[in-house]
């Protein structure tokens, strides 16, 4: 529940999650309630405008992850289910679904008179079509690994056939990950990924895209025709795009945007805080699992060499960076899940701060001291200040102390860096990256050798490689036991932090200021990622 300024702890990450999901019988998921119906206070109509420091290339969320895409993806494309904030799944563009006995078919039954922007009717071959889209070319590449196909039985029903009995398949349905796209507009044959129709795509979401305008603002307006009678309570959304968190400050004590999602200043938590006609909440980031760190990558000459990458995360401390750079609002990381996370393990290597083990294994791979000289670039997200550039500073001074000369590469924009390290053109980068509630959905696809795709993104851009990982993180992600689960991943966590292609620097804490006029503030488990059709503004 959000509280006015109060920094409650988030509910434990992906814990209910796995268990609900593991747990409940198929006729059980198949007997969730609908979403709510409206309360009698709700009022009507409005503009919400929402402050944001990303900068999407595009609005399509099937070929794009991340916050950027991922927000007003969600207003614009509709998935078949949606979760609140328990963990549950409930009836969205799909209105039921069920299990085979060997949870191996999940059929949807989709609802009956939704249809696209363009007022065509949704279909079972919109949702195939999607589906494959997905699966194609979305960066996750092992969230429908399982699935071996897709068919429209008829106008109105889904099939989906996994190999395995898939833990994660109701979460890889939903905001964000599944956006239900028009066949009819985008099967014309061209590449997808470079599509026109993504700057302005055709959805079956609450809200229509009306505008787009990359660096400055995206406007949505209400769909009249929405599946779900009433809804949404807005007439319009703006996104408005800022240059820093400082600018989104200030514009929201100025009353000009109403809403500040994915707040990750300390300073800035620290004095919206105190203003009395606003709330700000640690709710609506369940789902997430946000943390970041520093990406090696290991085609590099120098840090192929497991010795340099193992040395550079000795030399690195991570409770100066919690507690100095982020006033103590974030907490260490160490392994590829956060520590809320029911897979995490605490049997990792954690390369706490040693400036005498960083230097004897330099000098070990033949530098530092007395060794070759050393030059490294960073690269880190440019929209951050405080959870990426802070910490690349900091590693340059840091790695100064070992003899490695490092310098830190700015990009202009968020584009600008995704180029680059999507394309693998990049020695070190800070990265912030998401567990996605399912190790399956946001974790797989960062060390998975088939992952290593130039060009996409949040793919596994660091070129690490190893079969044994593979098959591990291959057998969990269909085993269907939570424990054997667990174990499987921390065999892979193990092997994976042995060699170091990832230092994990901390667990980034979000928060969203709200002023007083926002009503049903997005707090489920994708807060903001997730349909803002249930928002209103108190007139």
């Amino acid at each position: 529940m959000t509280t006015r300024n109060c920094l409650g702890r988030r509910p434990v990450l992906g814990a209910l999650l796995g268990l609900t999901i593991l747990t409940q019988t198929p006729m059980a998921l198949a007997q969730v309630a609908a979403p709510a119906a409206a309360p009698a206070e709700v009022q009507t109509g409005g503009t919400l405008v929402v402050a944001s420091l990303q900068k999407p290339r595009h609005l399509n969320p099937a070929v794009q992850s991340g916050i950027a895409t991922a927000v007003p993806g969600a207003q614009i494309f509709a998935t078949p289910l949606r979760f609140g904030a328990d963990f549950t799944p409930q009836p969205y563009l799909a209105e039921s679904w069920s299990f085979s006995e060997d949870q191996k078919v999940l059929t949807l039954k989709l609802r009956q008179g939704a249809v696209f922007h363009d007022g065509q009717p949704i279909t079972a071959e919109d949702v195939k079509y999607s589906m494959d889209v997905v699966k194609a070319n979305h960066p996750f590449n092992s969230m429908l690994a399982p699935v071996s196909s897709v068919e429209a039985t008829d106008p109105q029903t889904v099939t989906i056939t996994m190999s395995q009995p898939h833990p994660a398949i109701l979460l890889a349905l939903s905001s964000a990950l599944m956006p239900v796209l028009p066949k009819h507009v985008f099967d014309d044959g061209t590449d997808i990924k470079a599509s026109s129709h993504n700057n302005l795509p055709v959805g079956s979401g609450p809200f229509r895209v009306t505008e787009f305008e990359p660096g400055q603002h995206i406007m949505l307006e209400k769909f009249d025709k929405f599946f779900l009678p009433g809804k949404p309570y807005l007439d319009r959304i703006v996104i408005k795009q800022y240059k820093d968190a400082n600018s989104a400050g200030l514009a929201l004590e100025a009353g000009e945007v109403q809403l500040y999602p994915y707040l990750d200043s300390t300073r800035l938590v620290q004095r919206l805080e105190k203003k009395s006609n606003m709330t700000v909440t640690d709710q609506g980031y369940a789902g997430i699992g946000a943390m970041n760190w520093l990406a090696f990558n290991t085609k590099h000459p120098a840090l192929s060499d497991v010795r340099v990458r193992q040395a550079i995360s000795y030399a690195l401390d991570r409770n100066f960076v919690t507690k100095a750079l982020h006033g103590g609002l974030s907490k260490p990381a160490y392994e590829p899940v956060v520590s809320s996370s029911p897979f995490y393990t605490d049997a990792v290597e954690k390369y706490d701060f040693d400036l005498d083990k960083a230097k004897a294994l330099l000098a070990e791979a033949g530098y530092g001291e007395g060794g070759k000289p050393l030059a490294l670039s960073i690269d880190y997200l440019p929209e951050n200040e405080e959870q990426q550039h802070a910490v690349a500073e900091y590693v340059k001074a840091q790695l100064a102390k070992v003899g490695i000369k490092v310098s830190v590469r700015a990009s202009p924009d968020f584009p600008t860096w995704a180029q680059r390290v999507s394309n693998h053109d990049f020695d070190m980068t800070m990265d912030q990256v998401f567990n996605w509630g399912d190790p399956v959905i946001g974790v797989n696809r960062t060390y998975v050798c088939d992952n290593i795709k130039p060009g996409v993104v949040w793919s596994n851009t660091q070129s690490y490689c190893n079969p044994e990982v593979d098959k591990l993180l291959a057998s969990a992600a269909v085993e269907p036991d939570l424990a054997k689960r667990k174990e499987q991943y921390a065999q892979a966590f193990a092997q994976i932090t042995r060699v170091a292609p990832i230092y994990f620097v901390n667990e980034a804490p979000y928060f969203t200021a709200y002023s007083d006029v926002v009503q049903n503030p997005p707090v489920s488990i994708w807060g903001p990622m997730g349909p803002m059709d249930e928002v209103w503004l108190k007139k």
